[in-house]
């Protein structure tokens, strides 16, 4: 083995040994799956856990997809499949540019759920998993039965990212951040003031954020990911979430948005509600990532919406 696949295989350890401390600490019992998907050339990672009615759990682009599990201990009853975005995890890597993300995102999403063999799914998501989603949602309606999405929504109705994720979507000062601010402990704690959060007591998912960042090719994923979305001025045009693109969601969407969410204010998500045809709000502390210090709370919202929703869903 060579030392470049040596490191490899030395990160994907690190990363998967940190998934299983979080895993532990929080007394979930998970699988993982690799489904090969032609949409990007490779598999995606799922991380599999539970039983009962489907729930696709989709991350956003930037944490890792443990960043769930506190809130997969509290949601019993479901069989919940979180994945991995591409090259933002295990998933095999892929090209993320501002004119193929809405197609790429809607097949790899519409290939993940065949290939785990569900028909149709309650989603739960987040940031540009919530984007991935709704865009699924329109596009390919009958995969999507419910959105229970968590915090703004990318690109959701002209809002952006906070100003560094902006600075980074120019290609040369993302680089040069990322060698002047390296992967590191402190480096992890400024990414989660970033998104508003402090992540009280959460060493665990501080080292999986950090494994993360470590795992080959990630760095790159990451600002292709924030290129395709944002620009200096905002999110892109071609791949926003347009008052028209909102009111076209029939399936029934439950908002759950932080009080100081650096992403969009909850001005935001009221705004949605009313043009959602079947939306509601709920407002709750915290920023970008609030169900971690208090997943309890947030999955008495959740809970009951996935259960309305996945009743009749097979497992």
């Amino acid at each position: 083995m060579n030392s470049d696949a040596t490191t490899d295989a030395a990160a994907v350890k690190r990363y998967l040994d940190a998934e299983q401390r979080l895993l532990d600490r929080y007394g979930v019992e998970a699988e993982r799956r690799m489904v090969d998907v032609t949409a990007i050339g490779g598999h995606a990672s799922v991380l599999v856990c539970g039983s009962g009615p489907p729930v696709m759990m989709v991350v956003g682009g930037g944490p890792p997809t443990g960043i769930w599990v506190p809130l997969m201990a509290e949601l019993t009853g479901f069989r919940l499949h979180a994945v991995d975005l591409p090259g933002l995890g295990l998933t095999s890597p892929t090209s993320f540019t501002t004119a193929n993300l809405r197609r790429m995102a809607v097949a790899f999403l519409d290939e993940v759920t065949t290939k785990l063999g569900i028909g149709t799914s309650v989603f739960m998501a987040q940031s540009m998993g919530s984007l991935w989603t709704f865009w699924l949602a329109l596009d390919r309606p009958h995969r999507v039965r419910a959105v229970s999405s968590l915090s703004c929504p990318a690109t959701m109705l002209r809002t952006s990212a906070p100003v560094p994720l902006r600075l980074a979507s120019v290609r040369t000062i993302g680089r040069l951040l990322q060698r002047v601010d390296p992967p590191s402990p402190r480096q992890v704690d400024r990414f989660i003031r970033m998104a508003g959060e402090t992540f009280h007591d959460q060493a665990e998912l501080r080292a999986l954020f950090l494994a993360l960042e470590q795992l080959p090719g990630y760095s790159d994923a990451l600002l292709d990911a924030v290129h395709s979305m944002v620009r200096l001025r905002g999110a892109r045009p071609e791949v926003a979430i347009t008052e028209s693109s909102v009111a076209a969601i029939e399936q029934p969407v439950q908002l759950i948005w932080g009080q100081h969410d650096p992403f969009g204010s909850p001005e935001v998500g009221r705004q949605a509600a009313r043009l959602l045809p079947h939306g509601e709000l709920h407002v709750v502390p915290g920023g970008h990532g609030f169900w971690v210090d208090d997943p309890k709370r947030v999955a008495g919202l959740v809970g009951p919406f996935l259960e309305r929703y996945s009743e009749t869903v097979g497992a």
